[in-house]
Parts: C-alpha cells; sequence; structure tokens
C-alpha cells in the first residue's frame, strides 16, 4: 500500500487566544476584587454592583468566542467593547469622584481584552481602531486626564498595535511554513514514485529495446518506440512536468476561455521529447496566455516537422526554453545538413509556406519574431522569441 505524505498545519495564534480566555477570567475577578475591597468609596456602589454582575457573566458565558478565531466574529467583538465602553463610561456615575483621582474605572484592565481580541482576530488596524475607542471613553470618563491616565490610554494603544502587526507577521510565516510542507511532501512522493517507475516501468521498457534490436524485424521497430517512450517517461519523472498529448490539444482546450489563467509553457513542449530530442527547460514554470503559449507550441511543433522532414529520421534536435523578464525565447537546433542559401526564398516562391505561415506567421501574431540561422553541413536553428504582456491571439 503506498505510503502518504501528511503535511502538519501548526496554529501560531491559538496559544494568544488561549492566552486571552485566561486574561479575560482574571482580570474579571480582578475588577471585582477591587470594587469589593474598595466598596465604601463608591457613592452609588449598587450600579457598580449591577455592572460587575453582568461583566462576570459576560465573560464566563462568552469564554468559547474568544477560543479561536473562527468563533471570535466581528458581531461579537463589536458588542464586547461596547461592553468595555459602557463600563468605562459608567465609571462616574458609580463614584462621583472618580473624575478627581485617578482611580481605576469599572472594568479596569479587562477593557484592554477586548481591544486585544481585535488584534488577534484581524491585526494591527483592527486593533488600532478598538484602542483609540477605548482611549476616548477613558479620556472623556476622565473630563480632566493626567499625566498617568494619558500614560495608560498611549501604552495601550501602543501595545495592541504591536501584537496586531505581530499576529500578522505569524499569520503570514504560517502560510509560508505550511506551503514548504506540501512542497517538500509532494517531491518526497514524486520521488517515491519515480523510484517505483523506474524499478518496473523503465526497466520493462529498456528491456524491450534491447530485445527487439536483438530480434530486428518488426521486433526492431518496437524496440525503437520502447525506448522512446522510456526517454519520455524519464524527462517527465525528472521534470516533475504534467504529462500532455504531443500536439497538446487536450492541455489548450483546458484553458480555453480561461485567459485570465497562464499555463506553463513547459507541460506543452515537454512531450515532444524522446530519443532524438533534447528538451531543456529552466526549473520554475514559464508562464504564458493560453493563447500564445498554443501558438508558440505549434510553431516549434512546425519547426520539428521540418527537421524530421529535411533533416531525415536519424537526425538529433535541441529544444530549449529561456525565460527573461521581458520575453520568453524558444529555441529548436537540429545536427541536420543545414539549408542552401536561397532556399526558403525558393520554397515560398513555390508556394511552400510552411517557415513563412507555421512559424514566422504564428510568431507575428503574438507580436514575437522568428530568426533562422543555417549554416550548410552544421544544421539549422530556429529562435523563437513572444514578448511578455503583449503576446495576442
Amino acid at each position: 500500500m503506498a505510503r502518504r505524505e501528511r503535511v502538519v498545519r501548526m496554529s501560531v495564534e491559538q496559544p494568544l487566544w488561549r492566552a486571552l480566555t485566561a486574561y479575560r477570567v482574571l482580570t474579571m475577578v480582578y475588577a471585582v476584587l477591587i470594587f469589593f475591597y474598595e466598596r465604601e468609596r463608591f457613592e452609588r456602589p449598587w450600579v457598580a454592583a449591577w455592572f460587575l454582575a453582568f461583566l462576570a457573566i459576560w465573560t464566563l458565558v462568552t469564554l468559547p468566542r474568544v477560543a479561536n478565531a473562527v468563533s471570535c466574529t466581528k458581531r461579537f467583538l463589536i458588542a464586547d467593547l461596547a461592553v468595555a465602553v459602557t463600563g468605562i463610561l459608567l465609571t462616574p456615575l458609580a463614584d462621583t469622584h472618580a473624575q478627581q483621582i485617578d482611580g481605576p474605572t469599572l472594568p479596569s484592565i479587562w477593557a484592554a481584552g477586548s481591544v486585544l481580541a481585535f488584534a488577534i482576530k484581524g491585526g494591527w488596524r483592527w486593533a488600532a481602531v478598538a484602542s483609540s475607542v477605548v482611549a476616548v471613553a477613558n479620556l472623556v470618563e476622565r473630563a480632566h486626564p493626567s499625566r498617568d491616565t494619558l500614560h495608560n490610554v498611549l501604552l495601550v494603544w501602543v501595545a495592541s498595535i504591536a501584537i496586531g502587526y505581530v499576529v500578522e507577521v505569524a499569520r503570514a510565516s504560517e502560510r509560508t511554513l505550511a506551503r514548504a510542507l506540501e512542497i517538500e511532501a509532494a517531491t518526497r512522493e514524486r520521488e517515491r514514485l519515480a523510484r517505483d517507475i523506474h524499478d518496473s516501468v523503465l526497466q520493462v521498457l529498456a528491456m524491450v529495446q534491447r530485445r527487439g534490436t536483438a530480434l530486428g524485424g518488426e521486433a526492431a521497430e518496437l524496440g525503437r518506440l520502447a525506448g522512446e517512450q522510456e526517454i519520455a517517461l524519464r524527462t517527465l519523472v525528472s521534470s516533475g512536468l504534467v504529462p500532455a498529448t504531443r500536439a497538446s490539444e487536450d492541455t489548450v482546450a483546458r484553458t480555453a476561455g480561461r485567459d485570465d489563467e497562464p499555463c506553463d509553457l513547459r507541460t506543452l513542449l515537454a512531450p515532444y521529447a524522446g530519443s532524438r530530442i533534447t528538451f531543456s527547460e529552466p526549473g520554475a514554470p514559464v508562464l504564458l496566455p493560453p493563447a500564445a503559449a498554443e501558438e508558440l507550441t505549434a510553431a516549434v511543433g512546425a519547426a520539428l516537422d521540418n527537421v524530421r522532414r529535411h533533416a531525415g529520421a536519424e537526425a538529433h534536435a535541441w529544444i530549449l526554453v529561456e525565460e527573461w523578464p521581458d520575453e520568453v525565447i524558444v529555441t529548436v537546433r537540429d545536427d541536420g545538413p543545414g539549408i542552401p542559401e536561397g532556399r526558403l526564398a525558393q520554397a515560398e516562391g513555390e508556394g511552400r509556406l510552411g517557415v513563412a505561415l507555421s512559424i514566422r506567421g504564428r510568431l507575428r501574431d503574438l507580436g514575437g519574431t522568428a530568426e533562422l540561422i543555417s549554416v550548410p553541413g552544421q544544421g539549422t536553428e530556429v529562435e523563437l522569441k513572444v514578448p511578455r504582456g503583449e503576446a495576442r491571439r
């Protein structure tokens, strides 16, 4: 049974939610104890008692809401912030001297928990909004804020924004780590498949090639085909490309109507690789609009057809894909006899327009160019250039 790689996702923010849960409970108990030990100074202790009773119930009931990011909704955050602001503004009603002294408000430091929930949920921008609301409520409650009040307000504002920023960075790092783990798992699975293929399919194809060549006749042709398939399969396994048909009609059909989704040129050109065709490509995807990739692939196919037709079945060809910031270059080179000088012009005059239409015409429609360099006895080289961002059907 094939082994499967499992990517383990780690949540870097989950410990923050657990810490926030504990913070809310502890600060709620702290606010209640402050009122219990200083209840004599309240002119209207019943106001403070009713609010703190509601605060205790609200804190305990809403503990599941601050257990994770999914349950902590925007609606809950707004309601929670409203409870904190209400408690701050009720402080002068319960204690008429609260505006003259730097005593704690009714929710005390519990209010900072509401701001921290905003920071963990939405990052530093949400934290800036929530801490600003709490800061305004504290300044209104004090009427004439002292230096200590301004210091506390500024501390909560800066700390919440910093925590929100750290949370955003942690989430980005978590996504990067998860992607890296997925790539590693995919690479290991591909290596495992490559080993299995090497131990089974590739060895069988190699054996068929050797036995067919030794037997001769029709078996030799079968051996030649097996050798070509072995090389093509090795190319696909080593590069990790998705197999496609030789003319890539299926791939182009899948991308039809999805011009906004570029396709990898390598997947279209890889099937051309064989025993006499070497395909070299960059390690990263070469993305082009589907229409441009289709036309460029067709031009490469036309160039290879010319190699088979004019250089013979025994000629070797090389396909090289180069990606530059402003253009994509595909070079098709062969080791055939080359093209005699003036032969292309003569072919056009005779009505044979393979190079003029199948190659140069396609590249011209894409806004690119096709250059053909041939020296008699030294083969032929076709260089196809497609500009970035200007490729059009």
